[in-house]
C-alpha cells in the first residue's frame, strides 16, 4: 500500500500547487536512479540559500549548478575511470572546451593534427575568435611530443584513438613526458570509452568524453563528461554554471540508463568491428577494390602492439577504417547499406556509416585532411551489437555497389565519331 499523504489545505490553486510537491517518505531503495526535475529547491531558512551559492554548504539550489541525478552520474564517471571526481556538460564539445579553458592559462595549446573535426573547428574558432594560441602536430609518440613542444605550450590534448584514422596514441610515454615538462594532459577518450581506457591512471592531468556516444550508448542524449583530480573538477564545474553549459537531470538520467550496459555493449560492438574488418581485409586480398583497413585489432596496424598493451585484451575499439578508390565509391558504397545506417555519431547500438571528408570531418581543407590521415575515398564504420552475419552480408552488399561504379570509372569515353561533310 502507498504511504498515505497529508491533507493539504488552502485555496484550490493553493492546494493545487503545493500538492504536487507534496513527497512520500521512501525508505526502500529504488534501482533505478530518480530523475530530479526541479530547476530549484526550497530551504529552511533564507541564509541557508547564501551558504549554497556560496558552497558553504553541500546540496541543491537551482538546477545551473548541481542536480542530484547529475551528481549519481559524476560519482559513477569517476569511479569508471578511477578519477577523484568528475563533472558531467551539456556536449563533449563543452566538457573539452571548459576543460582546456582552465588548465591553458595564459600559455599556447598543442593539440594533435589527428583530430575530430568538431574539435578541429572549435579549436579555430578559439583562435579567431577568442585569441587563443593552437598548435598542431601529429601527436602520436612520445618523439612526435618533443618535436613540436615548446616551452609555451601549457596543455597538450590528444585523443586515445584517432578518429577515423583509427591511430592509437602511446598515452604512457606522452603522459609521462607531460609531467616531466610540467604541461597538463587532456585525453579526449570518447573512441575508447572507460571500458577500453582509462587516460587518468596513465597519468593525464583530465579525460573528457561526449557521452552522446559509449556512455549513453542509445542515439537518445547528448552529454559530455571530465573527469580528473578535484581541484580540476570544481573548476569545469564552475565553467559549466556560469557559462551556462551544465547537463540537464533527464538527460543525466539517460546517461546513466547506458552506463549500466556499457561493459556488454562494448564488447559486442567491438567483436562486431573485428569481424567486419576481417572480411575488408580478405576483399583486399581477393582484388577487391579495398585499398587500405585500419583497425588496431588486425596483426598490421602500426599500434596493433600498444593497443594490446593498452587496452588490456579487452578488445581493440568498435571503430574502423577504409580505402576506397574514390569519392563516388565511397558514396555508392555507403548508399547502397541496409544494415548499417547513414548518420554521423558513433558508440550506439547500431551500426553506421559515414564518409568522412563531407560530413564529421567536412572543416577540414584537402591539407588538414591529409594530416587527419584521410582521403576522398575514406569510408569510417561505427560497429554497434547487431547479428554480425548481417552486418556481413551488408559489407559485401555496399562492396558489390562500389565495384560497379570504379568499373565505370575506369571504362574509357570515346569520344563521338565526327560527322562527315558533303
Amino acid at each position: 500500500m502507498e504511504p498515505a499523504l497529508s491533507r493539504l489545505s488552502g485555496g484550490f490553486a493553493t492546494r493545487a500547487v503545493r500538492g504536487a510537491v507534496q513527497l512520500p517518505e521512501v525508505s526502500e531503495r529504488p534501482v533505478s536512479a530518480p530523475i530530479w526535475l526541479s530547476s530549484t529547491w526550497g530551504v529552511t531558512r533564507s541564509e541557508e540559500l547564501g551558504e549554497l551559492l556560496t558552497d558553504r554548504r553541500d546540496g541543491y539550489v537551482y538546477g545551473r549548478y548541481d542536480n542530484p541525478t547529475a551528481t549519481t552520474l559524476h560519482a559513477v564517471v569517476a569511479s569508471l575511470h578511477e578519477a577523484e571526481a568528475a563533472w558531467s556538460l551539456a556536449s563533449g564539445t563543452a566538457a573539452l572546451h571548459a576543460t582546456l579553458d582552465v588548465l591553458r592559462g595564459s600559455g599556447r595549446v598543442l593539440a594533435t593534427s589527428l583530430l575530430y573535426g568538431g574539435t578541429w573547428a572549435l579549436l579555430r574558432r578559439l583562435e579567431r575568435d577568442a585569441g587563443w594560441k593552437v598548435d598542431h602536430a601529429p601527436l602520436v609518440t612520445v618523439d612526435d611530443l618533443d618535436a613540436a613542444l615548446t616551452p609555451e605550450h601549457t596543455v597538450v590534448h590528444v585523443e586515445t584513438v584517432a578518429n577515423p584514422a583509427t591511430v592509437v596514441c602511446d598515452l604512457p610515454a606522452i603522459a609521462a613526458r607531460c609531467r616531466e615538462r610540467g604541461v597538463e594532459l587532456v585525453v579526449d577518450n570518447t573512441f575508447a570509452s572507460p571500458y577500453l581506457c582509462r587516460p587518468t591512471t596513465l597519468g593525464a592531468a583530465a579525460v573528457v568524453e561526449s557521452a552522446t556516444k559509449f556512455l549513453g550508448g542509445h542515439g537518445d542524449v547528448v552529454a559530455g563528461v571530465v573527469a580528473g583530480d578535484r581541484t580540476l573538477v570544481e573548476r569545469v564545474r564552475t565553467h559549466a554554471f556560469e557559462l551556462g553549459a551544465s547537463l540537464g537531470a533527464f538527460e543525466a538520467w539517460l546517461v546513466l540508463r547506458g552506463i549500466q550496459t556499457l561493459a556488454l555493449r562494448v564488447r559486442a560492438a567491438t567483436a562486431n568491428a573485428d569481424a567486419c574488418a576481417r572480411e575488408l581485409v580478405a576483399a583486399s586480398t581477393a582484388g577487391g577494390d579495398v585499398e587500405v583497413v585500419r583497425y588496431p585489432g588486425l596483426a598490421d596496424h602500426a599500434q596493433h602492439a600498444l593497443a594490446t598493451q593498452l587496452f588490456e585484451g579487452r578488445g581493440y575499439g568498435a571503430q574502423l577504417s577504409f580505402e576506397l578508390p574514390s569519392r563516388t565509391a565511397a558514396a555508392a558504397f555507403a548508399d547502397a547499406c541496409r544494415v548499417f545506417v547513414r548518420a554521423s555519431s558513433l558508440g550506439g547500438t547500431h551500426s553506421l556509416v559515414l564518409h568522412p571528408a563531407s560530413t564529421s570531418h567536412r572543416q577540414l581543407d584537402d591539407v588538414a585532411l591529409a594530416a587527419a590521415g584521410l582521403g576522398p575515398g575514406t569510408v569510417r564504420l561505427s560497429l554497434g551489437i547487431e547479428d554480425e552475419a548481417d552486418l556481413l552480408a551488408d559489407l559485401d552488399r555496399g562492396l558489390a555497389a562500389s565495384r560497379q561504379v570504379v568499373a565505370t570509372e575506369a571504362t574509357p569515353t570515346m569520344d563521338p565519331p565526327i560527322a562527315e561533310t558533303t
